[in-house]
């Protein structure tokens, strides 16, 4: 309905538009006099023509914006659409089962009047039923165990009376959804009368939920059996490298030193052919559980994105992940690259990462070239249209990424390390060594600029050298 309905608006406005255009062309063209029309005959109609149907494609487009989102408004938030609807926004700041459970009882059963059969299949263990004849009745479990394996393709699909599945929603007595081996059913008889565009969306916070869950398991679980933060720490260390990978062309380490146990500092070096690498270094804001939280998503996201050349899907991605969490001040700044040996380039988004420099030997010693910023803070604005720049790379030049916890330490007087000469002197005279000498040249920086207090901030390195 939404989508017919979506479409006849625009048929509309658009054949609208079109009328008025030929109306106006054959009205209103001619009646404009110009001064001398032996020059201009020619080319004066088409610029007014063109100024025109500009003009009117714009005015239409604003009257679709407004007109669609008094569509949506008709159709996903009335009738029966406006609970599944309603499931959804719920859905959306469900971060445990008590949670999940809870918005199917307010909406789904109560509202609603459907039945759920929650179950996951990788144990065959049954999550929440609800306490009705089809939902809790054994013969049910026993009919979708058979149907649908642990390993049915993830979807929503649509049932039939028996349970079976049937292709079209208009003969359906229910759906279910399949998700990273866990399927969701729900039972209602007005199945038929839920928008179609509504089973998307659906689908996709249903998976937003379990990767939410799942982050949040993974850490809780350690942190309540240990009572201790350093058991969290450990399980977010576990996110990053363990060790650095071998690269042909490219030599790598990094440095890792968390302000406290847990941190919202990260990295990762993600192989993708024999050429290409991916490099990322990222900041979480703030500190603590819901920082490390965070992190963990992103490397999640990163991690599982098949394709790891695509930087600007990538960063949308981690974009959307850690806007489904509604954490409302947790966002990120990130650099992510990939190195091309072959072509002998970078590409890379910047987003708001202050830090990253490409140190290249010159006639005169060596000299810094900035990565700089061509992306906003992910996960809490809308995104800017994303563009991927390109640096040049040639032998023996250090890409050095680090978190500002390394420009941002200051001495007993205030004043800011990345602020003095010493920073830059002491990364070109470093240049030439290979990484892990070059890391420890920065952190022994780092401690002595500090005067031997405790640092303000996580400091986190990741440093490549690109190998002739």
């Amino acid at each position: 309905m939404y989508k017919s309905r979506r479409r006849a608006a625009l048929f509309m406005i658009y054949s609208l538009m079109t009328i008025m255009f030929i109306v106006l062309a054959i009205f209103l063209v001619p009646q404009i006099k110009i001064n001398d029309y032996r020059v201009y005959s020619k080319t004066f109609p088409v610029i007014v023509s063109t100024i025109l149907f500009g003009g009117l494609l714009l005015l239409s487009s604003s009257f679709y914006k407004a007109l669609r989102v008094v569509i949506e408004k008709q159709t996903m938030k009335a009738g029966e659409t406006a609970l599944l609807d309603a499931f959804i926004e719920k859905l959306r700041f469900c971060y445990s089962l008590d949670d999940f459970t809870l918005a199917v009882s307010e909406v789904l059963e109560q509202k609603a009047d459907c039945s759920i059969l929650y179950l996951d299949r990788k144990t065959n263990y049954v999550l929440y039923n609800t306490a009705s004849h089809i939902a809790s009745a054994p013969a049910t479990l026993d009919i979708v165990k058979q149907n649908f394996s642990a390993t049915w393709k993830d979807g929503v699909y649509f049932l039939g009376d028996t349970l079976g599945i049937v292709t079209s929603s208009r003969t359906a007595r229910g759906f279910f959804l399949a998700e990273n081996g866990q399927q969701l059913f729900i039972f209602c008889r007005y199945t038929h009368l839920f928008d179609n565009e509504m089973y998307p969306r659906l689908f996709e916070e249903f998976g937003r939920f379990q990767t939410r869950t799942n982050i949040i398991n993974s850490l809780s679980e350690i942190a309540e059996l240990s009572q201790e933060w350093d058991a969290l720490a450990k399980t977010q260390q576990s996110f990053l490298p363990p060790v650095m990978p071998e690269i042909k062309g490219v030599k790598l380490a990094a440095y890792y030193r968390p302000l406290i146990n847990v941190s919202g500092d990260y990295y990762t070096v993600l192989p993708i052919d024999e050429h290409k690498t991916l490099v990322m270094l990222g900041d979480v804001s703030g500190k603590g559980l819901a920082a490390a939280l965070v992190m963990g998503l992103v490397m999640n996201t990163v991690k599982i994105k098949e394709n790891k050349e695509d930087l600007p899907g990538i960063l949308q991605a981690v974009d959307a992940s850690i806007k489904s969490m509604h954490l409302q001040d947790k966002y990120t700044v990130v650099f992510i690259g990939i190195i091309d040996t072959q072509k002998m380039t970078i590409r890379y988004i910047n987003a708001s990462m202050s830090d990253p420099i490409i140190v290249t030997r010159s006639p005169d010693g060596y000299r810094i070239k900035p990565l700089e910023s061509n992306c906003s803070i992910v996960g809490i604005i809308p995104l800017d249209d994303l563009e991927v720049a390109e640096q040049r790379l040639f032998s023996g030049d250090l890409i050095l990424m680090a978190s500002d916890g390394v420009s941002e330490v200051m001495d007993e007087k205030g004043v800011e390390l990345g602020d003095t000469p010493l920073f830059e002197e002491t990364i070109k005279k470093s240049a030439a060594k290979d990484p892990q000498a070059f890391i420890n040249d920065i952190e022994s920086m780092i401690l002595s600029y500090n005067g031997g207090k405790k640092l303000r901030d996580d400091v986190t390195m990741l440093v490549a050298k690109i190998q002739g």
